[in-house]
């Protein structure tokens, strides 16, 4: 933490259930009091004037995939690349993914990312992820729930690679309710997406032109009531990630009116591109999994947000470039799925959702910090601006915009899924830790390294309403 003291001077500031104009009074890497305009700021503070803009908590993206080894492929960023592009794009806390190698237990693979997160320019929290129950699952869930790790991803598909079948997916709920933690789960029902494929193929559609028709809308829909069932068996919380359709999220907002304690993430390309994308020069720039869906499907996720029914937007950042993606065109099933996306997470969803559909302020917190923050056990020190919360801080103008542009990005990628796009909502200002790092188009200082987050039990019937 900084010891350095700042005063964050004529903005509105926004919070999840708040928003006016107020001075941001920070030490010591710390929040210390919001003020009201105009009182004097302490004696040899540094003054970052806010004037017009919106003073915001920095984001905090629950979806990455940093240095990812999935099959043949590794994302092209570290830690230090891709918490630099994040918060560039105004993400001052990532959460990534300790994805077990093959014959590696989850509990070293949890070790192992702890360890590289001090190589980061902002701070990481962890989910783990267990791919097979055996009798030492328990104890490795308990270790990590004392080093701070309570949220575990559990994969429906992707067969002999890190798919968890229905038995290991309740066990690990059962023991994570036990441990005050919280199932991330991928929910593709696997048989579906197999009987997907087989079709494709036949019609000659495997290739990433065809990408849309190798998962289908079902296998999402049927995979999140599986594990809804299963979540009620337990009494368990359960979170789903990427849904991409009104069918799924449906399903999560009846299951907790029913009393099950269930969240939905989605990601900004859902909510903003479709499959008319597959069809375009370069269609495996947008190979991703769960696929890019029909205009329809995206204007009906796009409404579930301005409904509330949607309680997070994460990136499901994966750091793949061009000859990556281009070398297994011809079949979707050996390609890299995923897209680049942490620097561009915070623009995307002002745009779409903010500027061009009127969600309110407070809402677009909610969905990119306060509540990614409460459904990891980080909030109220990330995801908010109050006192004793970390400062990290960012500072918008929202009548500003870019056109997108990969070689203006930070990301360790040669293509951004947006390019050509002119976006609002960029931060021009981040506060990260009570140090300036971002501040009008230059990167200030040496950045201190990352700090491995600790997750602190989760409420096992409600985080957020």
């Amino acid at each position: 933490m900084s010891g350095t003291q700042l005063a964050v001077v004529g903005g509105t500031v926004v919070n999840d259930d708040w928003h006016g104009a107020a001075t941001v009074l920070i030490a010591d890497g710390r929040v210390t009091r919001l003020a009201a305009p105009g009182d004097p700021v302490p004696t040899g503070a540094q003054v970052v004037d806010a004037t017009g803009r919106l003073v915001m908590p920095g984001g905090v993206d629950p979806h990455t995939h940093i240095d990812m080894a999935l099959g043949d492929f590794t994302t092209r960023d570290g830690y230090r690349e891709a918490t630099t592009a994040a918060v560039w794009g105004g993400t001052t806390t990532v959460v990534d993914f300790a994805i077990p190698m093959p014959g590696q237990r989850p509990l070293d693979a949890v070790k192992a990312r702890r360890e590289a997160a001090a190589e980061g320019v902002c701070d990481a929290a962890l989910h783990g992820c267990v791919v097979e129950w055996d009798d030492s699952v328990p104890d490795q869930l308990r270790e990590m729930a004392a080093l701070g790790v309570r949220t575990v991803k559990l994969f429906t598909t992707y067969r002999d690679v890190v798919m968890a079948d229905p038995g290991t997916v309740v066990e690990v709920m059962r023991t994570l309710r036990e441990l005050g933690g919280l199932a991330y789960v991928h929910a593709e029902a696997n048989h579906l997406v197999e009987v997907d494929q087989r079709r494709a193929e036949e019609a000659g559609h495997i290739h990433a032109s065809g990408h849309a028709t190798t998962r289908s809308e079902l296998a999402e829909v049927t995979a999140v009531n599986e594990v809804l069932a299963s979540a009620r068996s337990v009494g368990a919380p359960v979170y789903f990630v990427h849904q991409t359709t009104p069918g799924a999220i449906d399903a999560v907002r009846r299951a907790r009116s029913g009393g099950v304690a269930a969240y939905t993430e989605t990601c900004p390309h859902y909510l903003t591109l479709d499959d008319g994308q597959y069809a375009e020069p370069s269609p495996e720039l947008y190979v991703c999994c769960p696929p890019l869906r029909a205009r329809e499907t995206v204007e009906g996720v796009a409404a579930r947000a301005l409904a509330r029914e949607i309680d997070t937007v994460g990136s499901d950042h994966c750091c793949y470039d061009r000859s990556q993606k281009q070398l297994e065109l011809s079949d979707v099933r050996l390609m890299p799925n995923g897209m680049p996306g942490v620097e561009t997470r915070l623009a995307v969803v002002f745009t779409e959702l903010v500027e061009q559909r009127g969600l309110p302020l407070e809402r677009f917190v909610a969905l990119t910090a306060a509540n990614p923050a409460r459904l990891n056990g980080i909030f109220p020190q990330k995801g908010v601006i109050a006192p004793g919360s970390d400062a990290d801080v960012i500072l918008v103008d929202p009548g500003e915009r870019r056109t997108v542009s990969a070689g203006s990005l930070h990301m360790a990628t040669d293509y951004s899924p947006y390019e050509g796009r002119e976006l609002a909502g960029w931060a021009s200002t981040v506060i990260v830790g009570g140090r300036v790092l971002v501040d009008e188009g230059r990167f200030s200082g040496e950045p201190q390294g990352g700090r491995a987050l600790r997750s602190s039990p989760l409420p096992q019937d409600r985080l957020i309403c």
